[in-house]
């Protein structure tokens, strides 16, 4: 398994000036995941070949992999967790206004994720739930801005009694899951908004940028043919009678899973405003100067060339497939370039 310092090439940032705005990130692939998948990645980011089950790249990350610390953790230059960085000096990276609502604590985990088959079914707890049954800090919600075209499973098309999810769950009657919920197509572009509690399956195919609450919990309602003990793991420590009281049982009306869906190219929110307490993202095309806010960020290069430049230094060139942090002490920063970049940040403080 991974040791959390999986440090993997990426495409190389050029600097005209010795300070950077943003600190350039390597590929953080924990390697040894239960489903296939990274080739997608490493073609993105311009790297070679990742192995067959390397299909997440932890980017900006303070988390660990459940139960494997410190893998999946974001290792800076100079050989520091981020996370230690973060908590030595967190106005510095987070500015005064988060720590004053969060602490030393980031709120966001960003991911690239290539499903190399289609994933499980299965869904994340909320706070609440994740806080009263494990001591934990977050739930699990998420959103995918979607970079290859593909289908999703997202949310019950007909209610399950709780008795009915069960055994489906104990049959492993993945059939009958499918056919329950919803089957959406995506394209690139399109940001799809996955609530704590709602079942859901990447399809295969699907390459994505996906924000979510930094935790690592699932629970699976389907783990036959993957390579997982879905029966011992699949539950968060709790067994399934408790586990599957944090997952949503009642269908959602088709509109009601549309209306979690940013279509590419409508002028619909890019997310629903449930999400505001969780995360935000920026979409900016970049064709001329554009002004990036101050504050905590962690930036994902989607196509072409940005220069990045803050005050008097110089500019930052990222290739398509980089991914960076902005840290709150940068201020604000101008994008200029050719290219498309997506800014994920962690909720506004209040």
């Amino acid at each position: 398994m991974s040791d959390g310092a999986n440090e993997h090439s990426s495409p190389t940032a050029r600097t005209t000036a010795a300070t950077d705005a943003v600190i350039p990130l390597p590929s953080n692939r924990p390697a040894a995941r239960f489903y296939r998948g990274g080739r997608r990645i490493t073609d993105f980011r311009g790297e070679p070949a990742a192995d067959d089950f390397e299909p997440e790249d932890w980017v900006g990350s303070v988390t660990p992999v459940r139960g494997e610390s410190p893998s999946g953790m974001t290792v800076l230059a100079d050989g520091t967790l981020l996370a230690g960085a973060i908590a030595g000096d967190p106005v510095h990276w987070l500015g005064p206004a988060h720590v004053a609502a969060f602490g030393t604590d980031p709120m966001l985990l960003v991911k690239l994720l290539d499903a190399g088959q289609r994933l499980p079914v299965h869904a994340h707890p909320d706070r609440a739930w994740a806080a009263a049954h494990l001591g934990a800090a977050h739930g699990k919600t998420e959103a995918w801005y979607v970079l290859s075209a593909g289908e999703v499973h997202l949310g019950l098309a007909r209610d399950l009694g709780a008795i009915e999810l069960a055994g489906i769950v104990d049959r492993q009657d993945a059939a009958a899951l499918l056919a329950a919920m919803h089957r959406l197509t995506v394209a690139p572009g399109d940001i799809v908004h996955v609530p704590a509690g709602v079942l859901h399956a990447i399809g295969e195919g699907i390459l994505l940028v996906e924000l979510q609450e930094p935790e690592d919990l699932s629970i699976l309602a389907e783990w036959d043919g993957f390579a997982i003990d879905g029966a011992a793991g699949g539950h968060l420590g709790v067994g399934f009678a408790e586990a599957l009281t944090a997952v949503e049982n009642t269908a959602r009306t088709r509109a009601d899973v549309e209306a979690l869906v940013h279509r590419a190219g409508t002028d619909t929110p890019l997310l629903p405003a449930d999400a505001d307490a969780f995360f935000r993202i920026e979409r900016h095309l970049v064709r001329g100067p554009v002004e990036l806010a101050p504050g905590f960020a962690i930036l994902v290069v989607l196509g072409g060339e940005v220069g990045i430049r803050s005050g008097e230094s110089g500019t930052q060139l990222l290739p398509r497939g980089s991914t960076a942090l902005l840290p709150h002490a940068t201020g604000s920063v101008t994008l200029d370039g050719a290219g498309e970049l997506l800014a994920c940040r962690p909720p506004a403080p209040r």
